[in-house]
């Protein structure tokens, strides 16, 4: 890769940062901060709050567009556009993966075209957004990534993720939802993994370990499902 030309990625998503830096942090993996610690800090906690700023678009668009939906139904729509592979396929749809900041080791294993890398940065891209210019920035974004996405219905029946039904189950038993948090990150950056705690709202936690966030957060999920369906009291 030659030198990483920044002006261009914004005429690409149509949207000029007023503080630059932002769209550095977005675009820089952990394995390129680590190896050059004067440069940036990685976009793991700006993928952290482009995870929300991109949930609360899709669901207030899934909202506006099937008014008669019920919530099962819209959670599950939304789960199907928030998937890794789903949002790796709109990164590379605006050539994300030619603009990321990675280190060597990284670059060499393919991160470039690693799914978890690539919605990563796309929901750090988001957050950079949301910081740089407000939700109404974001959301424009977030519109024109997802331009003829939308389904034309809800989805019917799928096949729920284990996050979409550890909601359901918390809004049914407590009118709330889950609290997910990263907790820690470890191992060589070519093969590093996760550690997600997931908070229920009696206060009970869950942790999940994987070699994506989003796939961490669906351990922990998982693990929480399984106390409720040993019909453990809470």
């Amino acid at each position: 890769m030659g030198k990483i030309n920044l002006s261009k990625f914004e005429e690409i998503i149509n949207y000029h940062f007023k503080d630059k830096r932002l769209l550095e942090i977005a675009l820089t993996h952990s394995s390129y901060a680590n190896e050059n610690p004067d440069s940036k800090e990685n976009n793991e906690r700006m993928e952290y709050l482009g995870d929300a700023v991109l949930e609360l678009c899709i669901t207030e668009e899934l909202y506006r567009r099937f008014p008669e939906a019920r919530e099962g139904e819209l959670t599950s729509t939304r789960a199907y556009l928030v998937n890794e592979s789903f949002l790796a396929s709109l990164a590379r749809e605006i050539s994300l993966n030619k603009f990321i900041f990675l280190g060597k080791g990284e670059e060499n294993q393919g991160g470039r075209e690693r799914d978890a890398n690539l919605c990563d940065a796309i929901e750090a891209l988001i957050g950079a957004v949301f910081l740089d210019g407000g939700y109404q920035q974001a959301k424009k974004l977030v519109q024109t990534l997802f331009y003829n996405k939308w389904p034309q219905h809800c989805i019917e029946n799928p096949k729920k993720d284990y996050k979409s039904k550890l909601q359901e189950i918390t809004q049914k038993h407590f009118k709330e939802r889950p609290r997910y948090i990263l907790v820690d990150s470890f191992g060589p950056e070519h093969a590093k993994s996760y550690r997600v705690k997931v908070i229920l709202p009696n206060n009970l936690s869950f942790e999940g370990i994987s070699s994506s966030i989003k796939r961490a957060e669906q351990m922990a999920a998982k693990e929480a499902i399984g106390l409720f369906n040993r019909e453990l009291s809470f």
